[in-house]
């Protein structure tokens, strides 16, 4: 059996396997037969249908298919025919699922692989027929209503801190793009100069109040009432990240100005100076934003400010099916006119619109090596699949962020009628967001 063959995985002595829970289709393979001539064909299809990227496939037997008019600059290998045909049939499912299961393996970087895939495909998909696009459509996300969003969250971030903390940021924890004011910063540093910035942008005072929707570890609540000293209710649905938070907050001393609420976001109650959300509308399906945006009206001060900071797209379009069934059910990265919709929606005045695409990318690169680095710790957690498909999501995100497949935005808003409006955004950058040392 070639050395990329799928093969089962070991007994695990952790006490979570996570394989039956990303639903990964696992098969041991042996396959003796040559391939058919139809098979070679399909492979030059499929690579003519995803505009000739610069991808020599190697099939079962080591007969190699090279790209059509260039060098080769990647290497898929196929372990048999069944990965063939499922690849065909629905490349945008099959591909991470394959891979997954160490049925397809890369040779070259993965990142730039995808990359160089996604940017083919942008420019082919506009000659595909009306079929080929039923065929690889992406499927709509799953529903996001209350009962159905907690079984959305926890399958992604209840997995459990110790494997998050293998890779991410060691400051506070932020599973969301940091900003690299300058490009030497450490991850670190950017993480923390990422909640700056967001503190910036909401003009926070002390004795100020803020509600947070979706607060995952904690981090943001816990420098905005340590640094800007003002006090904050955190909601968020995740057991793991809650009690987390919890821990930290009464370990920094912070717990009397922060309340990290376990409850769902469309419960928030009272009146706040500030509203932020980062990274949670991802989760919250577009179906949904008209009351968020009602939420979002009814929670503001007069003169309160708003700021979502939202993975988008910059066309209303579906997320990658493969992402959508394995790693984030649910998620609908929204376009930057759907987010303006939501704003239009409760009469908002937006006042500043950033994208902060290029710092997701080498946000996530950080955190890919990073978990390279644990790669054996996190399998001995898992199991290899289980990495390998984490190791697919991250590297495709890597290569959606450079190939502008999605955005990163942050937009800030108020009431229409409100006039407590910033001049100029000149006290944004007085003096650096990163702090010197971590």
């Amino acid at each position: 059996m070639n050395k990329y063959s799928a093969r089962k995985s070991a007994p695990q002595h952790s006490h979570t396997n996570q394989s039956h829970v990303l639903n990964l289709p696992l098969q041991d393979t042996q396959v003796t037969r040559e391939p058919h001539s139809h098979e070679r064909w399909l492979v030059a299809k499929l690579m003519r249908m995803a505009g000739s990227p610069p991808i020599r496939f190697r099939l079962w037997n080591n007969d190699e298919i090279e790209p059509h008019g260039q060098p080769a600059l990647f290497t898929v290998y196929l372990a048999d025919p069944k990965a063939l045909y499922a690849l065909v049939a629905n490349p945008n499912l099959a591909f991470g699922d394959l891979y997954s299961a160490g049925r397809l393996d890369v040779e070259g970087d993965l990142p730039d692989l995808m990359e160089a895939l996604y940017r083919a495909i942008h420019q082919a998909r506009q000659k595909w027929p009306r079929w080929l696009e039923a065929l690889w459509r992406n499927h709509a996300p799953r529903s996001t209503g209350p009962s159905e969003a907690l079984e959305n969250i926890h399958h992604h971030y209840d997995l459990g801190n110790d494997f998050y903390r293998l890779w991410l940021d060691q400051a506070e924890m932020q599973y969301t793009c940091a900003y690299y004011e300058r490009p030497e910063l450490s991850l670190e540093q950017a993480q923390l100069a990422k909640l700056e910035h967001v503190c910036r942008k909401l003009r926070l005072k002390p004795g100020m109040t803020v509600v947070e929707a979706g607060c995952g570890w904690g981090g943001l609540a816990r420098y905005m009432a340590r640094h800007y000293g003002v006090k904050v209710h955190a909601y968020n649905i995740s057991e793991e990240q809650i009690a987390y938070a919890q821990a930290q907050a009464r370990k920094q001393g912070l717990h009397t100005q922060i309340e990290y609420i376990k409850d769902d976001y469309r419960n928030i109650q009272g009146q706040y100076d500030a509203f932020v959300s980062v990274g949670m509308l991802e989760h919250v399906g577009k179906e949904n934003f008209p009351a968020l945006s009602e939420l979002i009206k009814r929670s503001l001060k007069p003169n309160g400010m708003a700021l979502i900071h939202s993975i988008g797209r910059n066309r209303p379009m579906l997320m990658n099916a493969w992402i959508e069934k394995r790693i984030f059910p649910g998620a609908y990265p929204p376009s930057i006119g759907e987010i303006m919709d939501l704003c239009e929606h409760g009469d908002f005045s937006v006042l500043d619109v950033e994208n902060l695409r290029l710092h997701y990318a080498r946000t996530l690169s950080v955190w890919m090596e990073r978990f390279d680095g644990a790669q054996s710790a996190i399998t001995d957690m898992y199991d290899e699949h289980f990495t390998r498909a984490w190791r697919m999501y991250l590297a495709g995100s890597i290569a959606a962020f450079r190939a502008g497949s999605l955005q990163l935005f942050q937009v800030v808003f108020t009431h229409g009628d409100s006039n407590q409006l910033p001049a100029t955004r000149q006290d944004l950058y007085t003096f650096p967001a990163a702090p010197e040392n971590v």
